[in-house]
Order: structure tokens, then sequence, then C-alpha cells
């Protein structure tokens, strides 16, 4: 095992790891054969030059060799997941949209975390409204079957996550971990809507998705969002396009970063939440869940058009059918 000094040693001039190194380093973090400052150096390395393929593809490898698996092959999944490190603080936009899918009849395998660089992640909210975490694949299958939805907390299904989570909050900054989120679903989901927080992070899951078989579409706001907010115009990113899109062209309005505060605390954030699944968001939480939910449902059925898509999506909000998904989990993961 290279020592954490002489892998230092190289970063600091400027070299890089390979596949294989970069998969080596994350298995012996998570063996716990590091210190934390050692560790909260590693990961600040990779906050000053940007994560080179061949890192990321090896950063990715040892998260899935070591994680839980769980097998839900059996249903056709969607993740809705972004990165997180926007830096923005918005509401909890991908988890809502997972609902709002869930709702439409689609089968959701939600891959989630607590905050890190915001005030409240997809796990802080699940939790607050009593989601019981768990690794259970029988419990997913039945929360799939009966809520159209399932949530799998990331530190549970990974060590490697589990051994970083205090450093990282300690950070509160954006890490490589970061951009690993979306890529490490244990359940392997045979289709995602990723979001990112930058263009050329963008173009690097561009890269390693178009060597798997996932049905994919990533997201990017050119604003720097890892999600589409609607406040600037927004990249869409599949295995044969992309496209640049405005708000306009998409029959929305711009929006302002402070229509999209997420709240200053998890009972803030949860009540946002709860608001726009009863039909009581405002406008403009309205429209970038109907949005990203509406770009997540394409994933699913590319035969459709954006129109359909948003009439669909809009309809599971206000129908109460987005609700009726939510409370059926939470029913579920109590019994």
């Amino acid at each position: 095992m290279e020592s954490m000094k002489a892998i230092f040693n190289r970063l600091f001039q400027y070299q890089t790891l390979s596949r294989s190194e970069a998969e080596e380093v994350l298995i012996n973090i998570a063996a716990g054969h590091y210190f934390g400052s050692q560790i909260a150096s590693f990961l600040t390395i990779f906050m000053m030059r940007p994560v080179t393929l061949d890192e990321l593809q090896g950063f990715r490898d040892a998260l899935l060799n070591l994680c839980i698996n769980v097998d839900l092959s059996d249903f056709n999944t969607i993740d809705v997941c972004g990165t997180g490190g926007d830096g923005f603080n918005t509401f909890n936009i991908s988890t809502l949209s997972s609902f709002v899918l869930a709702g439409c009849g689609e089968k959701v395998a939600k891959h989630g975390n607590y905050g890190v660089s915001s005030n409240c992640g997809s796990s802080n909210i699940l939790e607050f409204a009593g989601y019981r975490f768990t690794t259970d694949t029988d419990q997913f299958k039945k929360e799939l079957d009966q809520a159209g939805i399932c949530f799998l907390h990331a530190p549970l299904f990974n060590p490697a996550l589990k051994e970083v989570a205090g450093i990282r909050r300690q950070l509160g900054v954006k890490t490589f971990f970061n951009m690993l989120g979306p890529m490490v679903n244990p359940s392997k989901p045979k289709n995602q809507l990723v979001g990112v927080y930058s263009h050329e992070l963008a173009r690097l899951y561009n890269y390693v998705y178009q060597l798997g078989s996932t049905n994919y579409s990533i997201i990017h706001s050119n604003d720097g969002y890892d999600e589409i907010s609607l406040t600037s115009p927004f990249r869409v990113i599949t295995k044969n396009s992309e496209e640049l899109l405005t708000p306009e062209g998409v029959g929305k309005k711009t929006l302002t970063p402070e229509q999209l505060f997420g709240g200053n605390t998890v009972d803030e954030a949860s009540k946002i939440f709860m608001n726009v699944l009863n039909g009581k968001g405002t406008e403009a939480q309205n429209s970038v869940v109907n949005i990203n939910s509406a770009l997540a449902l394409q994933v699913m059925h590319r035969e459709k058009s954006l129109d359909e898509c948003l009439a669909l999506t809009n309809e599971s909000i206000f129908s109460g059918k987005a609700l009726l998904a939510f409370n059926k989990l939470i029913e579920l993961s109590n019994q």
C-alpha cells in the first residue's frame, strides 16, 4: 500500500492518479488506513484542481465495489439526483421531483444523503418525516410496488461514505464525493436524471455514462446550479445530443435565486417541501419542480414531447398523486 505521504508528494507535483490508484486510495480510506487530517488534505487537493476522467472512474469503481448491492432489477427504475455542491441552498427540488415521478406511475430508486454543502439534504427531509432508513431489499421492493418509490440512504450502503461523513461536514464545501453521489446508487438504476454543478463536470459525466448502459440525461444551469433552476439558460445532455435551453423556451418565467431558497433549518426546508407536495407551493417553486420532473419523465419516455411531460408532472403535483406516493412511502417504512 502506497503511503498517503507518497501520494501527497506526487499530487503536490501536479501529477494525477491512474484509475487503479484512485480506486486503491478510496478502498484504503474506507478501511480506515488514513488519519482524518490526511483524508481532509486529500479531499482539498481535488477542490483546487479538476478530477481527471481516470480518477473519477477509479473513485467510482471503489465505491461500487465496496457498497452493499441492492437488486431491484425486477423494476425499471430511475434515480433523480444532483451532485450538490452548487452552494445555492435551494429547496429539495430533486427529491420532490422523485415523488412527482412516482405519482406519474414511474418506479423511483432515490439515492440520497444528509446535506453537506446545503442545510438540508434528501435524507434530512425523509428522516424528519419519519422514514426509517434500511438496507432491506424486500422492503425496497414493497415500497416500489406500493408507493412507486424507495429511498437508499447513502452512508448505510457505502463504508467509504460513512468514513468521510464527519470530515465532509466539517469542511462544509463540495468535494469529489459530491461528484460521485449520483454515480454510485447501489441499486444501479437503469435510468437517471443527473444534475451537476459545472459544465466541465457535465462533460466528464457524459464521457463516463457513454461507456455504460444507463439511459440518462445530464442537466446543468449555466449559472452553476446542479438542477434546472430557471434562473438562467440550462443544458440537457444525453448520449446523442446536447441542448442549450432557456426558461422562456420551455414556457417558464426566469426566476431569481431568492425564489428557490431552501430555508435555514431542516424544519423550514420540510415546510417548503410539504407545501409543494400539498399543491400550496409558490408559482416559482411549482415551476422549477415541474420542469425538473418533466425532464426526468422524458428520460423514461423519449417519445414524449417536453410539453406532454410538463402536463403529466403538473397533474401529479396538483392531483395529489405525488403526495399520495410520499405518504405511502412513510407509512410502509414504519410497518
